[in-house]
């Protein structure tokens, strides 16, 4: 049965417009100017409707670390927050996706627990460099690499000798490297948390943890992955781009018309290192959250595209892991938990820098061209997906600790008012999220055609 949804606001064709927008068997069908009286139309008054946001990079830890989160939590997270597609990368599931093998032991785990859509990225580890080809042809969007230490042993750091042998058969597949940007001073940081000293003696300090991972080490893996890029013509996607430093080498590189796109994160918009409580390790991620003068600086470059769009890097852990009872910020797991508050979060710290105009296609239009799903998602337009992000951006509400969908209700963002209360949130032409998750399992797998 066709059913629509009407608001004064819809974003449609990179304008708003009054629009009731039809859609049926999981398609949107038409759209028609105005509002329509009718049962099947769903009326939402000014509230903005586009399309659905996508998280093109978290971590949800299944198989084999479920404790941490998990597909069922971690998609009605993703659904209350309005976001109806989400990337999973490689770790910190057990065993990581490095091989075909893992890759369908993560696709079995999805069953039942898929109340959004999911895609997923490969892993790329000095094991399975000489493999990468079959694990890049079976599905998935990309594949991952740390220069640095993962924090998991399971997926440890890659070489340049692993990068220069695999990044040649990526370009030929026309799949994007991923990299985690940060080098130490002298080779490959292959230690968790960085240098000793400042860190070892003050274990709660914030300063002393952002001094322990400096923006020199991003700078420089971030000039390295563009000669890569260069020479090898593979496309490289820098994730996590905390240092503004390097803001001026990609937007070098993607001038000289290489194939480079990078993203920031939601939190690197929102908090800054000044304001860090010490002893406070929900904060805790890496590379970290560095100043205020450094964050507004990565504000101005998602305006002017040398950042392409915002994810959130979710990566949660239980308490004890988290070290909350001692806010030892060396021995700490390194994630920010805040899958749920994507657009929220991302439209409070981006609101005085921009419109919505040019807010939305961050975390719609541009992951999805990223992800090389444009022809289904990321616009409202006919023969689309029917998914769509129904929110008032003008409207504030507190992040409140029972209202957390996540497997463990932490996160830095608790008690912060925001911006942009989200309405409903609809997979596949159904609703599934509207005040509480009203549908479940209406996701579908998201794999690269071959």
């Amino acid at each position: 049965m066709e059913k629509g949804i009407y608001s004064t606001r819809c974003w449609i064709d990179g304008g708003f417009r009054e629009a009731t927008i039809w859609f049926s068997d999981g398609k949107i069908n038409a759209i028609t100017e105005g509002g329509v009286l009718n049962d099947n139309v769903e009326n939402f008054g000014d509230a903005l409707i586009m399309a659905g946001a996508i998280d093109a990079h978290a971590h949800v830890n299944e198989p084999g670390r479920t404790h941490w989160e998990g597909f069922d939590t971690a998609t009605q997270a993703a659904a209350a927050g309005g976001t109806t597609t989400l990337i999973d990368m490689p770790l910190n599931a057990s065993p990581v996706t490095t091989t075909v093998a893992a890759f369908g032991e993560k696709l079995a785990a999805t069953q039942g627990k898929m109340h959004i859509n999911l895609g997923f990225y490969g892993g790329i580890v000095p094991q399975n460099a000489g493999k990468i080809a079959d694990l890049a042809q079976s599905g998935v969007l990309g594949i991952k690499a740390f220069l640095t230490h993962s924090g998991i042993d399971e997926f440890p750091n890659v070489t340049l000798e692993d990068l220069e042998q695999a990044m040649p058969v990526l370009a030929k597949l026309n799949i994007p490297l991923l990299a985690h940007c940060e080098l130490s001073d002298d080779t490959v940081q292959r230690t968790p948390y960085g240098e000793e000293g400042l860190l070892a003696e003050n274990p709660t300090n914030y300063a002393a943890y952002l001094a322990s991972r400096p923006k020199s080490w991003e700078n420089k893996a971030v000039q390295m992955m563009i000669d890569l890029c260069r020479k090898h013509q593979c496309p490289v996607h820098i994730v996590h781009v905390s240092s503004a430093e390097a803001l001026p080498l990609i937007a070098v590189a993607k001038a000289e018309g290489l194939p480079l796109t990078a993203e920031t994160c939601s939190h690197y918009l929102f908090f800054n290192a000044e304001e860090i409580p010490n002893g406070n390790t929900l904060y805790k991620c890496a590379p970290p959250i560095r100043e205020k003068e450094n964050n507004e600086q990565l504000k101005m470059a998602l305006k002017s595209g040398v950042l392409d769009f915002v994810t959130t890097d979710h990566s949660p852990a239980p308490p004890e892991i988290k070290e909350i009872e001692s806010g030892n910020l060396k021995k700490a797991w390194g994630g920010i938990s805040g899958l749920q508050y994507m657009v929220s979060v991302a439209w409070t710290s981006l609101k005085e820098t921009m419109d919505l105009a040019q807010f939305i296609p961050l975390i719609t239009d541009n992951p999805a061209q990223f992800l090389g799903v444009s022809d289904k998602k990321g616009q409202i337009k006919v023969g689309l997906d029917a998914d769509f992000t129904i929110w008032q951006p003008e409207e504030t509400f507190i992040v409140q600790k029972e209202e957390n969908r996540h497997r463990h209700p932490l996160s830095p963002y608790n008690e912060k008012e925001l911006f942009g209360r989200i309405e409903a949130t609809f997979v596949g032409g159904e609703k599934v999220f509207h005040k509480t998750i009203i549908n479940k399992n209406r996701g579908q797998w998201i794999l690269k055609k071959q």
